[in-house]
């Protein structure tokens, strides 16, 4: 029985033992917040992934599963690593790592767009999409060599015995080459996403102008699933559901060939997430016993066109490029302040992006305790409404390593305790209103669990190595942790 069975299974038998222990005058409230959170990655446990939900997301989600990961790392590293393994089961031939990877055994009607819609196995053959297995066709944030580095340095010693990192490496480095080399739509150095659930924030602001091109799918023609789970008020329009639908109807047809589309944005997030896992992959590499000297200079480069394609030093911040229309859009989304999590960022970018969270524009400390996902100045602001306004755990997780990483201690202290309770107290929601903390979406949402479970193992104001990208590197311990 691994850990997680053991907290959830014996949580009245004995006290939980766990490593770090819980802040002195606080072991009561921290040791169950870790079994509730253990609790539902285990009611989330498929037997080889977790769901994000069982209602409302019951198949696997590639960036769910990467956050998955680095929080099941804590309870059960092996089924971390097999969380991981299981999804990169599913790559393409073309090395894109499928954004959904369907569980055969769920009925077709519990989730929009499901397997029939995409059709990889036949319309996805040219690019190389499995045979044995239904996946979607777009993919999501590269989240994943992060984990895999993570997961790996909880236990390095299950991980070399099991050869975990050795059977990774070539997939993650060929997911790596598909979105340097096939989605450098810009041709500016960065990954371009065609379509906006690629990105992971489905129907930011950020969306706005660039999906106003695409015309609609009739609404008669898709049935929306995730309508019978949550509120109409809180989710995406019909009118936005009509365009990502046409959008993945266009792509789909065209055999997932990229460069076609009538949508093509470079995200500061997405980018980022992809620095933020070359660097961890140079750290594999060096593991591995090669050198990880050409994918640190890759991700400075990487870096540096951030910098010079995405960053508007007037607004201090991070905005979304348009491809197709030819500039930036003029959207404050918390994707624009993601690359704080970045320790090559210059100094005085991170200093202005910190000013930016703690402004009137995201509150951070001031209006608000969370990250909201949208500029609380902002037209299109929404405290409910998906990601117009929310705040999520994933991306408060992201911000909360940035502000650790350049030295922003007590905002991050601050940050990760409003997390904690915020987790708790809604029942690990799936996204939350930034104002009130009132849960929205679904409850028992995996990525808040197991990004819970990853704070209660930092001590307030723990050390950073900018090795580990704003987490503790513990590459040197051997053995299984706690």
């Amino acid at each position: 029985m691994d850990r997680t069975a053991q907290l959830t299974a014996h949580r009245t038998e004995h006290a939980i033992a766990y490593d770090p222990p819980p802040p002195a005058g606080s072991a009561g409230s921290a040791g169950s917040l870790h079994v509730s959170a253990a609790r539902v990655l285990e009611g989330n446990w498929t037997g080889t992934s977790t769901v994000p939900s069982r209602s409302l997301y019951p198949h696997q989600w590639s960036w769910d599963s990467a956050f998955i990961a680095i929080g099941l790392r804590h309870i059960s590293p092996l089924r971390a690593q097999t969380e991981l393994e299981t999804l990169l089961a599913a790559q393409w031939g073309d090395g894109r790592v499928p954004h959904i990877v369907f569980n055969p055994s769920v009925p077709l009607d519990a989730y929009f767009p499901s397997p029939d819609f995409w059709r990889s196995s036949t319309a996805g053959r040219a690019a190389g999409a499995p045979r044995t297995v239904q996946t979607s066709g777009i993919v999501q944030p590269p989240v994943h060599a992060l984990a895999a580095w993570l997961v790996h340095a909880a236990d390095p010693g299950l991980s070399r015995a099991r050869g975990f990192l050795a059977r990774m490496y070539p997939r993650l480095a060929a997911w790596h080459r598909y979105l340097l080399h096939r989605r450098d739509l810009g041709g500016g150095g960065l990954a371009s996403v065609v379509h906006p659930w690629e990105q992971g924030m489905d129907n930011s602001p950020c969306w706005d102008v660039p999906l106003s091109r695409v015309t609609p799918a009739p609404a008669r023609t898709f049935r929306r699933a995730d309508l019978d789970h949550g509120a109409a008020d809180d989710r995406p329009t019909d009118l936005d559901y009509g365009r990502y639908v046409r959008l993945a109807t266009d792509y789909r047809d065209g055999g997932y060939a990229d460069g076609a589309g009538a949508f093509a944005v470079e995200d500061p997030a997405f980018n980022a997430l992809l620095i933020a896992s070359e660097h961890a992959l140079a750290r594999i590499a060096e593991e591995l016993g090669a050198t990880g000297t050409a994918r640190h200079a890759r991700a400075r480069r990487l870096t540096a066109a951030l910098v010079e394609r995405l960053w508007n030093p007037a607004e201090s911040m991070f905005f979304c490029r348009d491809v197709r229309g030819g500039g930036p859009i003029p959207e404050r989304g918390v994707s624009g302040l993601v690359p704080l999590l970045l320790p090559g960022l210059p100094r005085e970018i991170a200093t202005a992006l910190v000013g930016t969270l703690t402004g009137p524009h995201f509150g951070l400390g001031d209006s608000t305790r969370l990250v909201p996902s949208y500029d609380l100045l902002g037209e299109a602001f929404d405290p409910h409404r998906y990601w117009r306004g929310p705040a999520w755990f994933n991306t408060g997780w992201l911000v909360e390593r940035g502000l650790r990483a350049h030295g922003a201690r007590e905002r991050a202290d601050a940050l990760r305790e409003a997390l904690l309770h915020t987790a708790g107290a809604t029942g690990f929601a799936e996204y939350v209103d930034p104002y009130t903390g009132e849960a929205c979406g679904a409850l028992g949402f995996g990525w808040t669990a197991a990004l819970t479970l990853d704070l209660l193992h930092e001590s307030p104001g723990h050390g950073v190595s900018p090795a580990g990208l704003g987490t503790s590197d513990r590459s040197d311990k051997g053995g299984e942790r706690g």
